[in-house]
């Protein structure tokens, strides 16, 4: 899985690699269908006291949320959480669910470990190095 900085993830599921993301606008679509909030849908993804209808929706929304279109969204979601085992689209909604509360406003992904930071931008407040100074 790969998570952006925005709240979506890259998952592995159904026949393929799927982006799916959760905003504000998606949890807020999420928690009007089902009902309850999002820290308690994420609590029972986690602790197997899901209803089936609660990982379909988390997964329909996120898929939609990540920019598939609404009718493959749920096209997929019917086919492969209602013909697979439920513990698989258990536990990548109970991913998308994280990664959306995880999200941090921003369009940048995550830089893998090691990467170099980006140069200070002007106006930085280290002190100059000995090489400036007089």
């Amino acid at each position: 899985m790969t998570k952006s900085r925005h709240g979506s993830a890259e998952i592995d599921w159904a026949d393929g690699t799927h982006t799916f993301r959760l905003g504000l606008a998606e949890i807020e679509e999420l928690e009007r269908k089902r009902d309850k909030g999002i820290f308690q849908i994420t609590q029972q993804l986690q602790d197997r006291t899901c209803r089936l209808s609660d990982i379909s929706e988390v997964l329909r929304i996120g898929l939609i949320g990540g920019g598939m279109q609404p009718v493959d969204a749920l096209a997929l979601v019917r086919r492969y959480v209602d013909e697979r085992p439920i513990e698989e689209s258990r536990d990548v909604a109970y991913a998308v669910c994280l990664a959306g509360l995880m999200r941090l406003h921003t369009n940048e992904t995550e830089k893998p470990p090691g990467e170099a930071e980006a140069a200070k931008p002007a106006g930085s407040t280290s002190p100059p190095s000995e090489a400036a100074q007089p």
